[in-house]
């Protein structure tokens, strides 16, 4: 008898007239987006068939025949079109890591520089914050491109910044190194070191726990990240040559070099991002409380010491939720590399559309390519956001 009861209750209160017009007023909702997608479908494919251009992939195994003048790996331009997007996808990978370095480095620097004690430094920090967040991104990479970089001296005139580095109008010129027989030992030497470096970080942190001293971790570790991998070098006798760029009549031969579009884009967008966590670095320091500075000075722990290893660890938990934000868009931002000339995946996938006319095809890979890679910066960043979350006893 509850039962049936309970059914009865049920059905009523699934068609009683208010629950019917809200579900028959999202079912109509749902008809009507289905139905403009599939309109929408059927529209893109009379366009195409009346342009005689084919859907699919098979257009990737063609030939490409166009060049690309800054790439990671070797590149021909009898190579596929397949080949030449992947190409502009270890591109914007690449330049997007950068960036994300560049960007955090600054930003640390600045936001920590905006609550400093020092009013110059303060102000200076704030004003930097204040005019990079309100200028538009294309607009920066335009300026560091056409009027920083443009404005260096000519190649004859290069500025040496170190013995072998080179800054001119053309991008910087500087040593490569080349592996020789054994250089796999400083690989492993290398995958050591880090393996080293994170069982210490481990075990100082229980052994502080357990008697609240600490350990000086940052020299600790660089001392094993350096050291072990310079031993193993010595030890293998020096499996590393270096070529250096040379000036051969009107331009550098030899070496490596970071072109000029490449330069902007990582400059441009690490200096534009690098404002917006600065404010995030700066609020989540702001966020936690004074009495911790206050408590730490008492006990006479430098200033350096207390942001170091008091207040930053603890701003984290506002920080890293807000940066990862910054670190997707970062990525997103790198599409405007077209601007100025930097072959990413949208400068070539663009050639690629004017070519064949596969532009649907193209642009569903760019959507799949920034889909993953900002999906994989979230699970990274909330990976390190639980880690640095408070834990209740």
């Amino acid at each position: 008898m509850p039962t049936n009861l309970g059914l009865t209750g049920l059905l009523t209160s699934l068609f009683s007239k208010r629950n019917l017009l809200s579900n028959l007023t999202q079912l109509l909702l749902v008809a009507a987006v289905i139905g403009g997608a599939y309109y929408l479908f059927l529209s893109t494919q009379e366009n195409m068939a009346a342009r005689h251009i084919e859907t699919g992939f098979a257009f990737l195994s063609q030939e490409a025949g166009f060049p690309i003048g800054d790439s990671l790996i070797e590149y021909k331009s009898s190579d596929t079109y397949g080949y030449a997007l992947l190409v502009g996808i270890i591109n914007t990978l690449y330049t997007a890591i950068l960036c994300i370095i560049l960007a955090t480095i600054i930003g640390v620097i600045v936001g920590v520089a905006q609550v400093s004690n020092n009013l110059l430094i303060a102000k200076i920090a704030k004003t930097y914050v204040e005019i990079l967040r309100n200028i538009p991104v294309l607009l920066i990479l335009i300026f560091v491109y056409g009027v920083a970089i443009a404005g260096l001296p000519s190649v004859k005139e290069a500025v040496e910044i170190i013995p072998g580095m080179f800054l001119t109008q053309r991008g910087m010129y500087f040593p490569r190194a080349i592996p020789q027989d054994g250089f796999i030992w400083i690989v492993a030497a290398i995958i050591v070191a880090i393996g080293l470096t994170i069982l210490l970080v481990k075990w100082a942190k229980k052994r502080q726990n357990l008697t609240g001293q600490s350990l000086p971790l940052f020299w600790l570790g660089s001392s094993i990240l350096i050291g072990v991998p310079l031993v193993a070098y010595f030890v293998a006798g020096g499996p590393i040559s270096w070529e250096y760029p040379v000036l051969r009549g009107f331009n550098f031969t030899g070496g490596a070099v970071f072109r000029p579009e490449f330069l902007a884009l990582v400059i441009g967008l690490g200096l534009y991002r690098g404002a917006f966590i600065a404010e995030n670095v700066r609020s989540g320091i702001m966020a936690v409380s004074a009495g911790q500075n206050e408590a730490a000075a008492a006990l006479g722990v430098p200033p350096s010491r207390i942001m170091r290893g008091i207040v930053l660890p603890q701003a984290l938990r506002t920080i890293i939720p807000a940066t990862t934000n910054d670190f997707a868009s970062l990525v997103k931002d790198s599409s405007l590399a077209i601007a100025i000339g930097y072959p990413d995946m949208v400068s070539i996938g663009g050639t690629m559309i004017g070519q064949n006319g596969q532009a649907i095809e193209v642009i569903a890979i760019w959507m799949l390519v920034y889909l993953s890679i900002n999906l994989i910066i979230s699970v990274l960043m909330n990976f390190a956001n639980k880690k640095f979350q408070l834990v209740e006893r």
